[in-house]
């Protein structure tokens, strides 16, 4: 012995494997992972560039764009920076609808670059209202506010905001401000039209929907969010879209990821050919359904309760659930991971202990939801926390329902 003792492990050795439900990163295929493990190649070998050419095509459906892409090595908070230097300049006035942690961290990000905001409040278990970004941008007669950043999916508080309405407004008041939305948590999981709902900027990341590891971003941008880049002061290299435009890819600044593209091709056959985007939105749909059953069921005997309260507001994407006054989430996803190796999302921000979160986006089946929700519902009663029994069975019975 060399008088070194190894490090004990964080939790016992668990058999089988992890039901992994956080609402990002999430599953990853096998056939994903396996695309990955390869040695890398040159970037402009003639046989990857096949492979990125495709990519970037793949990405296009998924987006349902026709205009521009442009791909980093970041995670989603690099392709919102990005989004947001190449596009305004600073001191430039940016609205921001309220949806939750995520759409407060944007604004943080306005603020840190340097350019003003107008800040949109909401009630998180609601939602903003669309009346106040139509009272919002019908104020602003003299167009100061240059973009409206919208998070598609707050996986905060379980929640969606529909952006064909927002472009609705912007439309009826004839305002040229560019809207931009986040989709990272959203894309891959139901509906989204970048052009058919006149989104200028649509920021995406591997990590969720798209089922890869993290690290890959980027951002779609139409041609009114072209020309805003053609007019922008801001300072920026590493994110800059005219670099990229200079490349042979048409992104990325530096060296491209060789092998998350392997993956990529591999979920974006998964998406857009085996099962079909269509296919995909309907059985996200299906499973989220079945998650708020058995949540609404729970919350008998004052028990947890869907966190948000506007059912028009659903996502399709994560469940954040609120525990009962007085009780510690994390008292049930310690319990969850430690005994059952169920790993769930944490609340975040001021939601810190007072919500756990379900993922039920990307590589998921029923099997697997029913095999968490039964986790979680022991979980539940090991922590001592009041609820219905029985959620699992409305679960299931929302799965069998026509």
């Amino acid at each position: 012995m060399d008088g070194h003792t190894a490090p004990a492990p964080a939790r016992p050795m668990a058999r089988g494997r992890l039901f992994f439900a956080n609402p990002g990163p999430t599953n990853i295929p096998d056939s994903v992972l396996l695309a990955t493990a390869r040695a890398s190649i040159d970037f402009n070998d003639p046989a990857f560039v096949a492979v990125y050419d495709a990519c970037f095509a793949g990405l296009k459906k998924v987006i349902k764009t026709e205009q521009h892409l442009f791909m980093y090595t970041a995670s989603g908070h690099g392709a919102w920076e990005a989004s947001l230097v190449n596009t305004l300049s600073p001191g430039d006035l940016v609205l921001i609808p309220e949806t939750g942690h995520f759409s407060d961290s944007w604004m943080k990000m306005c603020g840190t670059l340097g350019f003003r905001t107008k800040h949109l409040p909401c009630d998180w278990r609601r939602g903003v209202e669309m009346s106040a970004i139509r009272e919002a941008l019908a104020a602003d007669t003299g167009h100061e506010i240059k973009a409206v950043c919208c998070v598609h999916n707050e996986t905060a508080a379980g929640m969606r905001l529909p952006l064909d309405q927002v472009r609705a407004i912007l439309n009826e008041l004839k305002h040229p401000a560019l809207l931009m939305a986040d989709t990272i948590s959203s894309l891959g999981c139901y509906d989204f039209r970048m052009d058919d709902w006149g989104v200028d900027v649509c920021v995406g990341g591997s990590q969720k929907g798209l089922m890869l590891p993290t690290g890959f971003s980027f951002t779609g941008a139409s041609e009114k969010a072209m020309a805003a880049h053609r007019a922008s002061t801001h300072p920026r290299h590493y994110f800059d879209w005219t670099e990229m435009l200079a490349r042979k890819q048409k992104s990325f600044v530096g060296t491209v990821p060789v092998t998350l593209f392997y993956g990529l091709q591999e979920a974006l056959r998964l998406l857009l050919e085996e099962e079909g985007l269509e296919n995909v939105f309907k059985r996200h749909a299906r499973l989220a359904k079945a998650v708020r059953a058995c949540v609404q069921h729970w919350s008998g005997n004052s028990g947890p309760q869907l966190f948000c309260q506007n059912p028009e507001r659903y996502s399709d994407s994560v469940t954040a659930v609120l525990m009962p006054e007085g009780i510690n989430a994390e008292d049930v996803r310690k319990i969850a991971l430690e005994k059952f190796n169920v790993s769930t999302g944490g609340g975040l921000a001021k939601l810190s202990g007072k919500v756990f979160r379900i993922g039920h986006l990307g590589d998921l089946n029923e099997p697997m939801i029913l095999g968490t929700l039964a986790s979680l519902e022991m979980a539940l009663g090991l922590a001592g926390v009041p609820h219905a029994k029985g959620g699992v069975q409305a679960a299931m019975e929302s799965l069998t329902r026509p």
